[in-house]
């Protein structure tokens, strides 16, 4: 199996494999599709740990990440929930968008965050310590805060942080060629395509364009498909439904790749 991909921007891989010997939980900050899952991925991989992916929502439940009691032919069982996985066996739990959590939900983690390092099942009566390959990490986007959600301080303190962004232009090229397969030029316009729409600030545009929508695009572009066609359908439709924010992506699109006759 070939190695993840993953091209670092700054000592985020330093700090990442000094955390985890230090058994220190991880919180990482940043837009969507800039590579926090991925980053992590990598680093399962690079300290052999298996990596257990929660994608958080509203209707998350503390039963979801601990485990709760099913029933078969056999009678009632105990099911363990991927945070309970982790911290029997050792391994990176991972919990994506954490702010989306119910507030009672990721108060399980605080005996896990700290010195402690434990996991109390109520139902169970258990008292789990952690294993030692154990590492808790969350992540979320400090754009979707706003008044009712957002970490509380008891929680967020108990972690140390890293803030991603979208990577450096040259860097953003790299990782264009490697992961799509495209031409050196049509990754530099792909890139460039990116920074101006990034810079936009009078818009609807809830979020940025991500790296994995300029792969995407470069995927269809190296599969053959017309660059502004791809560009159409990968970028300008996946940022907005607002008439006049299209009409102001698809200009910055075709500045770059010319509209096809067919288009």
């Amino acid at each position: 199996m070939s190695k993840m991909y993953y091209v670092p921007q700054g000592n985020e891989i330093e700090l990442f494999k000094a955390a985890a010997g230090m058994n220190l939980p991880v919180l990482i900050k940043g837009p969507t599709g800039c590579g926090k899952t991925r980053f992590i991925e990598a680093m399962g991989e690079e300290l052999g740990r298996d990596v257990y992916t929660v994608v958080c929502h509203d209707d998350l439940s503390a039963a979801d990440l601990v485990g709760r009691h099913l029933i078969d032919e056999n009678g009632t069982y105990w099911q363990d929930g991927p945070l309970t996985k982790a911290v029997r066996n050792g391994g990176i739990c991972y919990l994506d968008e954490i702010i989306e959590a119910r507030k009672d939900t990721t108060v399980v983690l605080h005996s896990l965050a700290d010195y402690r390092r434990v996991l109390p099942i109520d139902r169970t009566g258990e008292v789990i310590a952690a294993h030692p390959d154990f590492m808790l990490v969350v992540s979320y986007n400090p754009g979707y805060q706003n008044a009712l959600k957002g970490m509380k301080p008891s929680t967020k303190q108990r972690f140390i942080s890293l803030s991603f962004d979208y990577p450096a232009p040259e860097i953003e090229k790299q990782i264009l060629l490697k992961e799509s397969g495209v031409e050196d030029s049509i990754a530099q316009k792909l890139v460039a395509i990116a920074g101006e729409i990034r810079q936009l600030s009078d818009s609807d545009i809830q979020e940025a364009v991500s790296t994995r929508l300029l792969i995407y695009a470069g995927k269809l572009i190296a599969h053959g498909f017309d660059p502004y066609q791809a560009c159409m359908h990968s970028i300008v439709e996946s940022l907005s439904d607002e008439e006049d924010v299209l009409e102001v992506l698809e200009k910055l699109i075709s500045l770059h790749f010319t509209k096809s006759i067919n288009a």
